[in-house]
């Protein structure tokens, strides 16, 4: 099952990316020339076009993954530490944490309509966004040809994006709150009980005890976030005015990657440039984890390891010194 599901699709992938880019049924072994074509593009102009695209939807794909990492964390992490303090009675806790969790199980395709009706551009009738605006004087209209001056919420570049950008952190802060929970809910409450008695505030509670030890949940989460972003698909792609084309501003290496797959409009298949596309972004959300374990090791575990290793060589040179017999 395991080779199934995961060795064999990886295999293939790599095998596709190794391939050549005319056509479904041709397997024109190229080499490394898609990989060549994707990160420099410099042997013609379709494939500087090629290279151009993708370091574009690496681009979006960094800024719309960092765009709503960090306010998901900071959000995420003071509600989970306001939720879990023993001190604040909340009524009703259970039911902000369903109801903060509740957009992460709405489908993605519902949510991009539902913001698309929100933030509708049209001059006539625009969407409930750009009314409410008006109603305050930020979006003009004018009387006489009854057309407002919207705000381009969808097809504006950075307008698309920071929506694109709340909607994934609006989407995804519920789950990262109950990890976050999950992790501050394992903590020994007689650490907590302790910095009480000392005198320490909330502030110094949280510098001192609740983050540092919160650090093995926080890698969880900034890998898993970092790979979810890396491979954002499905807002972006379905956040768009025209069915057919997905805008520049919100395409991701998913949706480049989906795009030489299944070409629009009767375009020609790259399944070779995909593959390639599909290798790269492996290897590098494989480097951004390991980089990430490593920022967020133990150092006093790893130091506490070194210390016993070094404990156990030194007794045993000791033991060599009597022939190997211990006293």
């Amino acid at each position: 099952m395991y080779f199934f599901f995961q060795l064999y699709p990886l295999i293939n992938t790599f095998i596709v990316a190794f391939h050549g880019n005319k056509e479904a049924d041709e397997h024109l072994v190229v080499g490394l020339q898609n990989f060549q074509d994707l990160l420099f593009g410099d042997r013609n102009r379709a494939t500087r076009k090629i290279h151009e695209n993708f370091v574009l939807s690496f681009k979006n794909t960094f800024i719309l993954w960092i765009g709503n990492f960090i306010p998901q964390i900071a959000l995420s992490l003071s509600l989970a530490v306001w939720f879990t303090d023993s001190k604040l009675k909340i009524p009703g806790k259970g039911f902000f944490k369903v109801v903060m969790y509740l957009p992460n199980i709405i489908t993605a395709a519902s949510v991009a309509v539902l913001f698309l009706q929100l933030c509708g551009e049209a001059e006539s009738i625009p969407g409930t966004l750009n009314m409410l605006l008006s109603k305050v004087g930020i979006v003009p209209y004018d009387p006489a040809s009854r057309k407002y001056e919207t705000i381009q919420f969808v097809s504006g570049m950075w307008e698309s994006r920071i929506v694109v950008m709340f909607i994934q952190t609006w989407m995804w802060f519920g789950n990262t709150m109950i990890m976050l929970m999950s992790g501050i809910m394992g903590i020994n409450p007689s650490l907590f009980e302790a910095a009480s008695i000392d005198g320490a505030n909330s502030g110094q509670v949280f510098r001192k005890i609740t983050f540092p030890l919160l650090a093995p949940i926080m890698a969880y989460t900034l890998v898993t976030s970092m790979i979810g972003g890396l491979q954002m698909f499905d807002i972006p792609y379905l956040y768009k005015r025209d069915v057919s084309n997905v805008s520049d501003n919100l395409k991701t290496v998913a949706v480049f990657i989906y795009e030489k797959f299944h070409p629009s409009a009767g375009g020609q298949k790259q399944f070779g440039y995909s593959g390639a596309a599909s290798v790269l972004l492996f290897f590098i959300t494989l480097v951004l984890g390991c980089i990430a374990f490593y920022i967020t090791r133990d150092k006093d575990e790893i130091a506490r390891k070194k210390q016993i290793k070094k404990n156990a060589k030194q007794a045993q040179l000791a033991n060599k010194q009597f022939g190997g017999l211990s006293l």
